[in-house]
């Protein structure tokens, strides 16, 4: 926060004036809500939300009517209560299905009254009367005036109530429609009967309520577009038409910026020697607006670009002209005491707070829109947000509702297009209430072509229409990436719009106990969650290169009412996971996209990134390095590699050759080579990670400042500008730039194909079983020269290429051809290939170097190992939800010895 932000913002604090109804109104009596969360203790009628609400547009003289109202439900709006004191108490801003509000029900029609005195020192000046939200018609009368009407429940409106007021005390009435369900407009996840994936309903007034005096010529909006390239803030001052403006930018209190104009025209700001916002360095500029009529607001911007290029051969999103990889959580925006409304401002701020201190960067707002004090704390913590438009609950049209949709996304866009964090708009989701995708794609683009448009987040899921293709964003919605995410192709980019919902239910913080549900398996503890979690990131480590991921969106921060998915509780008490462990594998997904590590992978193959040569892969052949495309088996080979803690420096790599085990990528008179590690490679073998342009730049660890670099098909350790023909500078941050990605041979350890092999168990004590199958069922017995011949046939299977990927092994039975070990429900069993997707995936398994032996990993059940357990045989995960998870003795109990086999 600049000090002249956190200036102004404790001088409103200051001078805000908070108005209580007058001694006959009723009283608020909070409910309880079904969990407490820190901060609901905190809120009474004299602190529901008393911060300025609008940091973009902000005026020091203003009086917040957060409080108790009166309240009462009503068949319709067409009658207000004029003079007429309603019986009930409702605490303002929270919506009125909320505990905080006091009534804890649903009205699909309702009133709310109160009284306010306008103070003297706004003589001679217009009151506007401002409403941050409410849901979703607005009918407002002062004095038994009506001052105005507004349908929409998610954007920010104003009403001049001047000519309605009188000297003393005035009345308000504000009347508000919201029958929820209907399909008529934008509701989000709301229901009036919740359950599953939807949530209770949040009616009525659910934002902060507050009065100010504005000049009879004055400012409505703020609309700034950082312009890194001109140094300067493009500004259009929105207001009373035609009226001269003085525009300022301010650094540290200081004037860096000075121009002037007319309202509603485009002033051009300079920001000399702009510093830039990231999520790194998330500065902010302030910006103070004067008009000739002496109307004065302040506001900031952060200056940044956004857009998207070719990086690395790859369609990626660009941050001030680089490619950043959006690391963010499905943040739904829910609270168990205000539902829409967070308890406090600290509870809104925590949301976020703790969310970066988790690792991630970006923040996907799932189809509601927050108070403009949630963006500005998502400004000022450097989070990037996705913002969604919340849905209408329908797939065919009802009376109006496109109308109403569109009128909506019309005004929020125009409402959030000057916030600096907002990286990308997201008009549908998985097809809820989708319509005229490609035409909508345009209409956003028409109010705001600055930011890339996700046209359907989750576009490969559920009701979603078909791809109209003019959006920026493939996006695919894969819980537990049990497949590939798309590629990106020549103008959109790949991003992970939601995945995993891991879930952990936490006795005395649920919101049903028993009742909590997740996207997937529960896990029993931290540890366990905390494991998977780790497991599911790797893989999206693995797709970033691999597969030319962008973005991920992990679901989600907290758990929302029974859905039991999130990093903390629904009341925000408890962290499920480990947060050391959590951050430093969010951490590493940042590092494998900007190229300072590689991914997890057991074996990795390195593919040019040079435009025109991206699908080349470094390959050895004949002992030398070079760049290939790779079309056989033995390119395949050549072209993989095992990472490996460095020979010289465990912090950088060395990468063994996985078909010459014990061979080494190194350089030698500048050429790259593989050579046997005989004790004197070490130094020469070492290279170090840095970031290169959109992958990985290898630097020598023995000659500082020279990086492995493909030319003319060879490859050499290179120095920019050097003294070979190797060193040229053109084209050499692309030509030492590594896309580093899953080998392009899956296995790390060779199995003889169409051999019959047994799978002896290395587990200590154990030593004298074998993997077998009896009555279909995969599990471990004692097989000695003795034993008959049908447990010796069962215990033998022949060796096939993958059904899913033939860099990768089935197991076909020996003695029962045609049957192939396979999981399903995690149990490893014999099944009879009837050649589906799922049965191919499930009974092909990459062979790994295990401890002792070799490890057999599933290939489309994540971070699973065939692994016996009490005799049975599972695939497993290191630490999972299952009993067969048990992380004791894990590594021996995934690695098999491949021994001749009991039947030949």
């Amino acid at each position: 926060m600049t000090r002249r932000v956190l200036g102004v913002l404790v001088s409103i604090l200051i001078t805000a004036t908070f108005l209580t109804p007058t001694a006959h109104a009723a009283e608020w009596v909070p409910k309880v809500p079904p969990l407490s969360t820190p901060w609901t203790p905190q809120v009474s009628p004299t602190n529901a939300l008393p911060e300025y609400p609008r940091p973009q547009l902000v005026r020091t003289e203003w009086q917040n009517l957060n409080g108790v109202w009166e309240f009462a439900g009503a068949p319709n709006l067409n009658s207000p209560p004029i003079g007429r004191p309603l019986a009930e108490g409702v605490l303002v801003p929270y919506p009125i299905e909320s505990a905080l509000s006091g009534i804890k029900r649903h009205e699909d029609n309702m009133f709310y009254r109160r009284t306010f005195t306008v103070p003297s020192t706004w003589n001679g000046r217009n009151v506007k009367l401002n409403f941050g939200a409410v849901t979703w018609e607005t009918r407002v009368w002062v004095n038994g005036r009506q001052v105005g009407t507004h349908t929409g429940g998610f954007d920010a409106f104003s009403f001049d109530i001047t000519s309605a007021l009188t000297a003393g005390a005035n009345e308000i009435i504000v009347g508000v429609s919201s029958p929820i369900d209907g399909s008529r407009y934008p509701i989000g996840k709301q229901r009036r009967n919740p359950s599953g994936i939807f949530y209770t309903a949040a009616s009525g007034i659910w934002q902060t309520v507050w009065l100010e005096p504005v000049r009879a010529a004055n400012i409505t909006r703020l609309d700034t577009t950082p312009n890194v390239g001109a140094g300067a803030l493009d500004l259009v001052v929105q207001g009373t038409a035609g009226q001269p403006v003085i525009a300022e930018v301010l650094s540290g209190g200081q004037v860096v910026g000075r121009q002037t104009g007319t309202t509603g025209s485009s002033l051009r700001v300079p920001v000399p020697n702009a510093r830039l916002w990231s999520p790194d360095d998330p500065f902010l500029y302030d910006l103070r607006v004067t008009l000739a009529s002496g109307d004065v607001v302040t506001g900031y911007f952060g200056m940044r670009s956004l857009g998207k290029a070719m990086v690395g051969g790859v369609m990626r999103p660009l941050l001030n002209g680089k490619f950043v990889f959006q690391s963010g959580t499905l943040d739904q925006g829910y609270w168990p005491d205000g539902i829409y409304t967070a308890p406090t401002d600290e509870a809104l701020r925590f949301d976020l707070e703790r969310q970066k201190a988790l690792g991630f960067n970006m923040v996907r707002k799932h189809i509601k829109v927050e108070p403009a004090r949630w963006f500005y704390h998502a400004d000022r913590l450097g989070l990037m947000v996705w913002q969604d438009m919340p849905s209408v609950d329908s797939i065919d049209e009802a009376p109006n509702s496109h109308a109403n949709y569109e009128s909506e996304l019309r005004r929020i866009l125009d409402q959030l297009k000057g916030i600096t964090s907002i990286v990308q708009w997201v008009p549908f989701n998985e097809g809820w209430g989708e319509y005229d995708a490609g035409r909508i794609v345009n209409l956003v683009r028409s109010i705001d072509n600055t930011r890339l448009v996700n046209h359907n987040s989750g576009s490969n899921c559920c009701v979603s229409d078909p791809d109209p293709g003019n959006g920026d964003v493939i996006d695919d919605h894969h819980y537990q990436i049990s497949a590939n995410t798309r590629q990106p192709d020549a103008n959109r980019v790949a991003m992970l719009g939601e995945f995993g919902g891991l879930g952990r239910r936490v006795v005395g913080h649920e919101y049903q106990p028993g009742a909590g549900f997740a996207y997937g398996a529960l896990y029993p503890d931290e540890v366990s969650l905390t494991k998977r979690y780790e497991e599911v990131i790797k893989q999206v480590q693995r797709l970033v290169h691999t597969r030319g991921l962008s973005a991920m969106v992990y679901t989600e921060p907290y758990d929302v009412e029974n859905e039991v998915n999130g990093f903390y509780t629904y009341d925000r008490r408890v962290l499920k996971m480990t947060e050391s462990r959590v951050r430093d594998v969010n951490q590493r997904v940042l590092a494998v996209a900007r190229g300072t590590a590689v991914s997890p992978d057991d074996v990795v193959s390195l593919r040019v990134t040079t435009a025109g040569y991206t699908n080349r892969y470094l390959r050895h052949q004949d002992s030398l390095a070079r760049t290939d495309v790779i079309g056989t088996d033995l390119g395949k080979l050549d072209a993989t590699f095992h990472p490996r803690p460095g020979l010289a420096d465990a912090a950088c790599l060395s990468f063994e050759s996985r078909n010459f085990p014990g061979q080494f990528l190194r350089h030698s008179n500048g050429r790259i080579r593989t050579d046997v590690n005989n004790g004197t490679i070490a130094a020469d073998a070492t290279f170090c990670a840095r970031e290169g342009s959109g992958g990985t730049a290898l630097e020598s660890f023995n000659v500082r400042g020279s990086f492995v670099r493909h030319y003319n098909e060879g490859v050499y350790l290179a120095r920019s500008g050097g003294p070979n023909p190797w060193d040229t500078a053109n084209s050499f941050a692309a030509d030492t730039t590594w896309a580093v990605g899953t080998g392009l041979w899956r296995s790390g350890a060779e199995l003889p194909l169409d051999q019959a092999r047994s799978f002896r168990v290395t587990t200590p004590g154990f030593t004298d079983r074998y993997l077998r199958h009896r009555e279909s069922l995969a599990r471990t017995d004692v097989v000695t020269s003795s034993s008959d011949g049908l447990t010796k046939a069962d215990a033998t299977f022949v060796v096939r290429r993958g059904l899913a990927d033939p860099t990768c092994y089935s197991l076909e039975s020996r003695n029962i051809p045609g049957q192939f070990l396979r999981h399903a429900d995690f149990r490893v069993r014999l099944g009879t290939n009837d050649n589906t997707d799922l049965f191919r995936r499930d009974a092909t398994f990459c062979a790994q170097q295990g401890t002792g032996g070799v490890r057999l990993e599933s290939v489309n059940e994540l971070g699973t190992n065939i692994r016996h357990y009490s005799e049975e045989v599972w695939v497993a995960s290191n630490g999972g939800a299952h009993v067969y998870d048990n992380p004791a003795s894990y590594n021996q109990d995934v690695s098999w010895a491949v021994s001749s086999p009991w039947t030949p």
